[in-house]
C-alpha cells in the first residue's frame, strides 16, 4: 500500500514536471509568435501611414490640378475677350477705310490745292530775294558812285557814306552844309549837293528822304523856335536846294527834323555835339516798288 502510494505520488509528480515543460515550451512559442505579430503589425502600420500621405499627396495635387484648371479657365476665358476686341477694331478699321476711300478724292483734290498755293508762294518768296538781291546790289554799286563822284575835294570827316539792306546813308556834318546856328545853306554845301543831284537825277526809281539832327544845346532866336525847328528847316533848305538849283523832281524828296534826338554820340562833349550835328540824306527805293513786293497777285505766273 505504502508502495503504491509512493508510485502514484512519482507519477503525478513526473506528470507534472512535463506539463511545465510543456507550457513554457508554448509560452515560448506564443511569445515568439507575439514577436513576429506585433512586428508584421508594426510594418502595416508604416504601410498604412504611407498610404495616408500618398493619399494626401494625391488630395493636394487634385486640389492643385482644379487650381490650375480654373486658371486656364480664365486664361481661356481672357484670350475669347481679347480676340472680340480684335475683331470689334478690326470692324471699325474697316469701316474707317471705307470713310477714307470716300473721301480720297476730295482729299487728293485738297492736297493739289495745297500744292499749288506753296508753289505760288515758293514763286513769292524768290521774287522778293531777287529783288532784294538785286536792290543790295544796285545800292552797293550807288555808294561806289557817290564815294567816287564826292572824293574829290570832300574831307572824309564831312562826308560818310553808308549801305545798310536796302537804303544809302549819306551823313554830312552842319560845318560843312550851314552857317553856324541857321539853315542857310553854305557855298561848300552847294558843291557836294550838286554831286548828290547828279547821281540822283541819273536814278530816277529813288527817292530821297532829307533828315536834320541838332545837338541838345537849346536853340532859340527870331526865326528858330528850338532845335525841332532848326533840324526842320535844316532838312528843308536842302531839298529846296535840290528842287530849286539841281531841277530834282519834289515828288521824289521827302524833308524831315528828328531835333536833339536819334544821337550818334555824347552830347557831353564837343567832339559828341559836333557829331551829332548833322544832316542825313536817304536814298531808297521808291514805296510803291515794296507795296509791289508786298502783292502776291503781282507774282509771274
Amino acid at each position: 500500500m505504502k508502495n503504491s502510494l509512493l508510485l502514484l505520488a512519482f507519477v503525478i509528480l513526473a506528470s507534472s514536471c512535463a506539463s511545465k515543460k510543456r507550457i513554457a515550451e508554448l509560452q515560448a512559442a506564443h511569445n515568439k509568435e507575439l514577436s513576429i505579430a506585433n512586428k508584421q503589425l508594426g510594418e502595416c502600420g508604416e504601410q498604412l501611414n504611407d498610404y495616408m500621405n500618398r493619399l494626401s499627396q494625391c488630395q493636394l495635387e487634385k486640389e492643385s490640378l482644379a487650381s490650375s484648371g480654373n486658371v486656364r479657365q480664365e486664361q481661356l476665358q481672357d484670350l475669347k475677350d481679347q480676340l472680340n476686341d480684335i475683331r470689334s477694331q478690326r470692324d471699325k478699321q474697316m469701316e474707317q477705310v471705307g470713310d477714307l476711300t470716300v473721301l480720297s478724292q476730295s482729299a487728293s483734290e485738297n492736297i493739289k490745292e495745297t500744292l499749288d498755293q506753296l508753289e505760288q508762294r515758293d514763286k513769292y518768296i524768290h521774287l522778293i530775294q531777287a529783288a532784294k538781291s538785286k536792290t543790295d546790289s544796285m545800292n552797293l554799286a550807288l555808294a561806289v558812285n557817290l564815294k567816287s563822284v564826292l572824293a574829290q575835294g570832300i574831307a572824309d570827316q564831312d562826308v560818310d557814306i553808308k549801305v545798310d539792306k536796302t537804303v544809302v546813308y549819306v551823313n554830312l556834318s552842319d560845318k560843312m552844309l550851314y552857317f553856324s546856328g541857321n539853315s542857310t545853306i553854305t557855298p561848300r554845301a552847294k558843291e557836294v549837293l550838286s554831286k548828290i543831284a547828279q547821281i540822283i537825277e541819273s536814278r530816277p526809281e529813288l527817292e530821297v528822304m532829307v533828315e536834320g539832327y541838332t545837338d541838345n544845346v537849346p536853340m532859340r532866336n527870331s526865326c528858330i523856335e528850338d532845335n525841332w525847328d532848326l533840324s526842320v528847316k535844316r532838312a528843308t533848305a536842302v531839298v529846296r536846294t535840290l528842287q530849286k538849283e539841281y531841277n530834282i523832281d519834289p515828288n521824289r524828296l521827302v524833308a524831315a527834323g528828328r531835333g536833339e534826338y536819334n544821337t550818334l554820340a555824347d552830347n557831353t562833349t564837343a567832339e559828341g555835339r559836333a557829331m551829332n550835328r548833322r544832316t542825313r540824306i536817304i536814298i531808297l527805293p521808291k514805296l510803291d516798288q515794296f507795296y509791289d513786293l508786298l502783292n502776291p497777285t503781282m507774282v509771274p505766273k
